[in-house]
Formats: structure tokens, sequence, C-alpha cells
């Protein structure tokens, strides 16, 4: 521990061959963090550029992007540091602070699909109600609701452990989740109730509302003509594939600490490193570029370019 200015330091050991591979894994995260934010980017501007993107669905899409970005700047900066630096510690105030961001963005996106997966019901399986339920004002609370009611649920634990005395200073983890609560003296069992409330409130709820409309979704389609059915196993399917990832990698980081069993460094490492490139790295791909609108816009777009390079290029070598 360092305390100058009387800040507490805790040391990062949730690296695995950090010396050895230091290069290698900073050109991987900087490259993610890269596409991460490019891609997420694009789609997002053709979005608000596009007057005939300005639908609930695509709105919904921008969200949960500029959602995706947020989630990853909160993490990869500080990791790309700690790649590069001879020593990998964290102030515990900052270790909380990335906390608060990891669990209450994380929440936040599960419950953008939970909205995402109610506005494909309506659309699908309501169409005459669509248009009178997903009125711009109905997804301006949503979206809000989507944002604040994590914030404000992980805010509290977060203020609760702000002052908690530390007797660990060595987390065996890479970012701050769950597990940074071991270097905690005692175990607050309030703290752990509160968790597994927000759990069911924050993931297993929306989670079960997503399964349930996706299922719904799908048996209308399957009462429906081959096209129909073939579109939502489309639209559907990765959708599901990649949302039950998350869940399983989020229900597997909020237990790990209450479940206090040890887990090889090796196999934590590569499920974080799951963790925080899952999602953000596919989001764009699944929700963006597979969609046929946001799809065709991107091919302009970059047809452009195209075209703006090989004038540029002629240009240059007459």
């Amino acid at each position: 521990m360092d305390n100058r200015a009387n800040v507490t330091y805790i040391i990062v050991e949730g690296y695995v061959e950090l010396q050895k591979y230091r290069y290698l894994y900073f050109v991987i995260m900087l490259t993610a963090y890269i596409l991460i934010i490019c891609s997420n980017s694009t789609i997002v501007f053709l979005i608000c550029f596009h007057r005939n993107l300005h639908e609930p669905m695509y709105v919904l899409i921008a969200a949960l992007l500029i959602n995706s970005v947020l989630y990853s700047t909160a993490i990869y900066p500080k990791l790309l540091i700690d790649f590069l630096s001879e020593e990998q510690t964290i102030t515990y105030s900052v270790c909380l602070f990335q906390w608060f961001m990891f669990y209450s963005l994380g929440a936040s996106e599960i419950l953008l699909l939970a909205v995402m997966a109610y506005d494909r019901y309506l659309a699908i399986c309501k169409p005459l109600q669509y248009s009178a339920i997903m009125r711009r004002r109905t997804v301006t609370i949503f979206l809000l609701l989507a944002w604040i009611a994590p914030t404000a649920q992980v805010a509290v634990p977060t203020i609760m452990n702000a002052n908690r005395k530390l007797c660990n200073f060595i987390f065996k983890g890479i970012i701050c989740n769950s597990t940074m609560f071991n270097l905690h003296c005692q175990r607050s069992e309030t703290f752990n109730i509160y968790g597994l409330m927000a759990l069911v409130n924050l993931v297993i709820v929306p989670v079960m509302f997503i399964l349930f409309s996706y299922a719904r979704i799908l048996l209308i389609s399957y009462q429906s003509s081959k096209e129909v059915r073939k579109k939502a196993a489309q639209t559907c399917l990765p959708h599901l594939m990649i949302l039950i990832n998350f869940s399983c990698l989020t229900v597997y980081d909020v237990l790990l600490l209450r479940l206090n069993t040890v887990v090889p460094k090796t196999v934590h490492f590569l499920i974080t490193l799951q963790i925080i490139m899952y999602h953000p790295l596919f989001n764009p791909i699944v929700y963006g570029f597979k969609m046929k609108e946001i799809s065709k816009q991107l091919k302009k777009l970059f047809g452009k370019k195209r075209f703006v390079l090989t004038c540029v290029y002629t240009l240059h070598h007459k």
C-alpha cells in the first residue's frame, strides 16, 4: 500500500504473464478499442444524420451503441496504461468509480436490450398498436429509465463502500468488478442482499422479459408464412445468442464474490476479457451492419469514400 497524500493504492495482479506479453496485449486491446469506437460511432452517426432512420428501432440501436462506447471507455484506457506500466496499481477511489461505471452501464445494456425486444414484439405481434404506443415521448422515457434506474441502484452500494476499511491491497482481477470487495476487512451482509436484489431487478427480470418477448415473436412468426418465419429467425436468433452469452458472463461475474470459490487466474483473465470485448465488438455487427437500412447507408458511405480516394489517387498520378 502507498499512502501518499492519504490515497490508498491497490496492486492489480490479475494479468497473466504481463511482462512477457505486455506489447501483444497492448496491440490487441488498442485495436479492439479503436474498432469499438469507430464501428459504434459510425452507425450512431448514420442514424442521427439520416431522417429515414429516426424510427424507434434505430434510435434504440443508437442508444445501445452509445452505451457500448461509454462502457468501453470506462475500462480500456486503464488497461492500456497498465500494459505499458512497470507497476499495475489503482487507487481505491478510482477502482470504486470503475466498478460503478462497469455495473451501471452493463445493467443499462441489458435494459436497453429489453426495450428493443419490446419494440420488436409490438412491431411483429401488435402492428396496429405499434405507432400509438412507441411514440417519441415513450421512447425517450424508456431510454431515461434504462440509464437512470441502474445508475440509481448501483450508486447506493458505491456510496456505502466509499469509506470501508481495506485489509488486503492486492487485487486478483484486471478491472474493478465484484471481487474488489474481497479487499474489505469485513463482508457486509446488507451489501450482499442488496446486490442480489439488484441482480434480480437489473439482469434476471429483464432477461426473462426478453426471452418471453422473443418466444412470442417466434411463435407468432411460426404461424405465419415461411418468409416471415425466416425473417424472424434471422432477427431473433443472433440477438438471443449474444444476450444469453452476455447474461451468463454477467451472472458469473456478480456471483463470483458471493460463491467465494477460487477461480484459476488464467480462466478469470480470459472470462474478464470476454465480458469487456464481446458485446461492444459484436453489437455494431448484429444490431447495425446486419440491419437492412443501416447496411444500405453504410454501403453508400463507404462507396463515396472509395470514390473520393480513387479521384485523389488518379489526380495525384497524372
